[in-house]
């Protein structure tokens, strides 16, 4: 693989720079910067792309995720055609002149959301889960310094979601320290859960090759992300090295039917709050869109949100990688993603045609686009610690917005960390 450095790759290197120096400007105690814990954060993300793009046999492993999302995904179309029958993409019973217009996100994304949580519900009773959740939280134990059940509910948010990492770590959730607490919540808000990867990887896979790939990476690589930035804007004061981890549970299941039908009803509550949300957002949207309209024209064209989102955030996309004349679509995006959510963003990068973005910043946007950082998982935040940790709720309010503008910046951290290796890694 020939090692090119560009431009474009010191361009990263600064939006490294900077968002460690931004989160550093908002630290509570600026005397405790965790260089070390930078070193092996970063360290980590970087082996990880490598190990999963840069080594020819990796390959081998690419087209095993991408294989195992397509057949969830087809296994998922046959109960939905079972159901719904020609709606859920059966055998139509007129002749159809535009395929395009099959594609109903509600029949076709959503419901890979049930079919995931449960399967994950499934995984964790038979303990698969649990294994590779003890694999990670040994990994952070030893790589950048986690204990106790931090190690523990790091590791699981990557498969499980933000709250319910929570539940995993119940027993634990008192003895948390300030630091931990934010900690979780940054780490909660860069990471997305195992239940919705597939559906981003549907939708991402006609423009992104080894989509698959990139997003289980993007996943994974935004929780090293998460505890750095959260342990320089809530520096630890509690040495928890010593502190062994328990990989012991509170959740629990009965049997593996029972497994799967708890893990059916919370897939269906988290579908059923994505559609709600996806709704209401998308509507705003145009509402505002139309309030613009009344505007004078801008450069030409009407006003959008998208538009204003574009400029507000162009910077900050040019500083991850994307080259300037692309910087505009890339800040959309990013504006979109924390504005609305992770979902509309995803299907408004699909939705640009593959004239119009190089590889490289479709790639990169990605990464900063696959994490719960947005506005309305403040609110799910908040619910969901209030409810475990009653007595917490007034340090968790105070907490929370600081943890969206950490958990926005993990991810973009992410992308720059992608955006400063070679091009060549990925095949560019």
């Amino acid at each position: 693989m020939p090692f090119h450095y560009g431009p474009e790759n010191l361009q990263s290197l600064l939006g490294i720079a900077v968002i460690l120096l931004v989160c550093w400007g908002l630290s509570e105690n600026k005397k405790r910067f965790p260089v070390f814990l930078a070193l092996g954060a970063i360290g980590v993300q970087v082996a990880l792309i490598l190990l999963l793009f840069a080594i020819p046999q990796s390959r081998v492993l690419l087209d095993g995720i991408s294989a195992g999302m397509s057949a969830l995904s087809d296994a998922t179309s046959h109960g939905m055609q079972f159901v719904f029958g020609y709606m859920g993409g059966g055998t139509q019973p007129y002749q159809v002149t535009n395929e395009g217009a099959l594609f109903v996100f509600a029949l076709r994304v959503l419901p890979l959301i049930l079919v995931i949580a449960a399967l994950s519900a499934l995984l964790w009773h038979l303990g698969v889960l649990k294994v590779i959740i003890r694999a990670f939280g040994f990994v952070f134990e030893k790589l950048i310094g986690l204990g106790g059940a931090s190690a523990l509910g790091v590791s699981s948010n990557i498969f499980v979601g933000n709250v319910e990492s929570l539940i995993i770590i119940r027993a634990y959730l008192d003895k948390l320290t300030r630091s931990e607490v934010f900690m979780m919540l940054v780490v909660g808000m860069a990471n997305v859960a195992g239940s919705t990867m597939v559906a981003y990887v549907l939708i991402l896979n006609d423009v992104l090759p080894n989509a698959g790939g990139h997003i289980l990476a993007a996943a994974i690589v935004s929780a090293p992300a998460g505890v750095l930035l959260a342990r320089i804007i809530v520096p630890e004061t509690v040495d928890r090295k010593a502190e062994k981890v328990d990989y012991s549970s509170s959740l629990k299941y009965d049997s593996a039917v029972d497994a799967v039908s708890k893990g059916t009803a919370d897939g269906m509550m988290v579908a059923m709050n994505i559609a709600a949300i996806l709704v209401v957002m998308v509507s705003l949207v145009a509402l505002v869109n139309m309030v613009l309209g009344g505007l004078p024209n801008w450069g030409g064209q009407p006003v959008t949100i998208e538009r204003i989102l574009g400029v507000i955030f162009t910077p900050l996309a040019w500083l991850i990688g994307i080259p300037w004349a692309e910087a505009s679509k890339g800040g959309s995006i990013l504006g979109i993603k924390m504005v609305l959510t992770e979902f509309v963003a995803f299907l408004k990068l699909a939705a640009i045609p593959l004239a119009d973005m190089t590889p490289r910043t479709r790639i990169i946007l990605t990464y900063a686009t696959c994490g719960f950082a947005n506005i309305g998982s403040v609110g799910i935040s908040a619910a969901g610690f209030g409810a475990l940790m009653p007595q917490r709720r007034p340090e968790i309010l105070g907490l929370i917005w600081k943890a969206l503008v950490g958990g926005f910046l993990a991810t973009c951290l992410s992308a720059a960390v992608v955006g400063a290796l070679p091009n060549a890694v990925y095949g560019l």
